[in-house]
């Protein structure tokens, strides 16, 4: 027994308590976000190092090139960079982001995400939505931290308190909207500790259908702003190019300006748009340029894009007609606030028009405030821009309009339906015009399926035979012969292909005899060509006479 034991085979040692076994789906998930970061920032090293070598006058070497990659990346998430080498000595804030530049982490960290969340194999493990959205932040957040580090001793260094909230910020937003997406972007119902009365309202149509007007008037007022924005550079059409041209006279520096200007396509976007809502947008500490007047701003630098500001002094009629990109925006947040449903009262469609034009404030103050930022000291400390004028002005404009436009379709909408059927007897019989009558719509048929040709073919419908005519009893009218206890029966006559009328079959008296029915017969048989498309039948019922008193 002691051999037995001894030589056995060992029993494995029962796990300890406490002690979690490492998953590596979620060490695929931290690679995942770490490699995303590393994509995005090895994208713009690339980029700088081809206009380096390019260059024909580079100022540094290889490192300083990956410098400014590292604060590019940095600059992409918002984080505010610092220029040091200036010719006043003065530190110069560079705090303007393009918002194009945004769009490689967003989309690289929401790739990361639907990655993480995604299974390839059925025996694969699964994470839940938190593990894998904790596990992509954590890896993006690593390198973001080390590409910090690095750009400190470039020419562009990023402000450690702007950075330490600014890349958390777009990585949370990139990989939130990336593991939603991955989920099958799910509808239900919201976190437990939240108040009640938050989940309930939640829930209304109310709100789903606020976000879809605030949302189209805001795409309406970029729309807009763009459409400013480009009548502008062609009104300005050879100032630009002499802006552009002057800058560089080497066609990497002209391609770089390029990208510069392609980058700050958005902004400008958001900048027409704030100029079109009134309070425009600053060019330094004591220059704002709106439709009532731009006084000018003579410290600005050489730019494509700032070559196409209005002229200096009062607004003219030309920079008033602006004033209809509002106008438009305010219609298409009434016309998208307004339910298909009749049991919707006026006040819940003025309502939703409300908090359409409340969401439409807000995404116009924030695409103000991300357009918006330093570009230097002194006169170029502010650029761009306001962000809480720029929402108020959004949402002053299109609640003003929005919601008499939402009342008014909501009301057109769900007006009293008029036909025949809310008309009086003798209306409804002037209306009835014969346009929907049998003969009437085969006639119209036939003369579609003649035009059709051989797209729709001819459906053949056999011949309804005429039932013979029952001979009526002689001195008593409608009662046939051989029908026992004298019980009257109607004559019935069934003619194809003919539209009778039966006043036709009205005899004196107002009663239709056997002969007038017989002869009606034959003159429909002897008729070669019929007067209607032939249909199934007609069945004509002659009125009988009341007995005498």
């Amino acid at each position: 027994m002691t051999q037995v034991t001894e030589r056995g085979t060992p029993l494995s040692a029962a796990p300890r308590a406490g002690v979690r076994r490492r998953s590596p789906a979620a060490a695929a998930c931290v690679v995942g976000g770490a490699v995303a970061a590393g994509l995005g920032l090895g994208f713009l090293a690339v980029l700088v190092i081809v206009l380096w070598i390019s260059s024909p006058y580079p100022d540094s070497g290889p490192g300083g090139a990956l410098h400014l990659a590292a604060g590019l990346w940095l600059l992409a998430h918002g984080t505010e960079l610092v220029r040091y080498d200036t010719l006043s000595g003065v530190p110069a804030p560079v705090g303007m982001t393009p918002l194009l530049l945004v769009v490689l982490p967003v989309l690289l960290m929401r790739r990361a995400a639907r990655l993480g969340s995604a299974t390839e194999d059925d025996d694969e493990e699964v994470l839940p939505a938190g593990a894998v959205f904790s596990a992509v932040l954590c890896g993006y957040l690593a390198v973001g931290a080390l590409v910090t580090v690095y750009a400190a001793g470039g020419p562009l260094s990023a402000d450690p308190i702007s950075a330490a909230w600014h890349i958390p910020l777009v990585a949370v937003l990139a990989a939130a909207t990336g593991v939603w997406g991955a989920r099958g972007r799910p509808l239900g119902p919201l976190p437990s500790w939240l108040p009640g009365c938050v989940r309930k309202a939640a829930v209304r149509p109310r709100y789903a259908l606020a976000l879809r007007a605030g949302a189209g008037g805001a795409l309406v007022l970029l729309g807009g702003g763009a459409l400013v924005v480009g009548a502008s550079l062609a009104w300005h059409g050879a100032e630009v190019q002499s802006s552009f041209l002057s800058l560089t006279g080497v066609w990497s520096g002209r391609f770089a300006v390029l990208l510069l200007a392609l980058t700050l396509i958005p902004n400008a976007m958001v900048w027409g748009a704030a100029y079109a809502l009134g309070p425009g947008f600053a060019l330094g500490a004591d220059a704002t340029a709106t439709p009532l007047g731009f006084p000018g701003a003579p410290g600005l630098p050489r730019f494509p894009l700032l070559a196409a500001l209005p002229a200096e002094g009062p607004g003219t009629p030309l920079t008033w007609a602006v004033a209809g990109v509002p106008v438009v925006a305010g219609l298409a947040v009434g016309w998208f606030a307004v339910r298909r449903a009749r049991e919707v009262s006026y006040g819940e469609t003025a309502l939703t028009a409300a908090l359409g034009a409340v969401v439409c404030g807000l995404a116009m103050a924030g695409l103000a405030a991300a357009s918006a930022g330093p570009l230097g000291s002194r006169l170029l400390s502010e650029f761009g821009p306001v962000w809480w004028t720029t929402g108020v002005a959004a949402f002053v404009w299109t609640a003003v309009l929005a919601v008499p436009v939402a009342v008014a379709v909501h009301a057109w909408r769900t007006r009293p339906a008029i036909g025949p059927s809310a008309l009086d007897a003798d209306e409804a019989v002037a209306v009835d015009d014969g346009w929907h009558d049998s003969g009437v719509r085969e006639v119209r048929w036939a003369a579609m399926r003649q035009a059709a040709g051989a797209l729709i073919p001819d459906i053949a419908v056999p011949p309804v035979p005429v039932p013979p005519v029952v001979p009526a009893v002689p001195g008593v009218p409608g009662v046939p012969a051989g029908v026992p206890g004298g019980r009257a029966r109607r004559a019935v006559t069934v003619v194809s292909g003919l539209d009778l009328d039966p006043g036709l079959l009205a005899g004196p008296g107002g009663v239709a005899g056997a002969a007038e029915v017989a002869e009606v017969a034959e003159v429909a048989e002897a008729v070669s060509v019929p007067l209607a498309p032939q249909v199934v039948g007609a069945r004509v019922l002659a009125r009988r006479k009341p007995p005498p008193e």
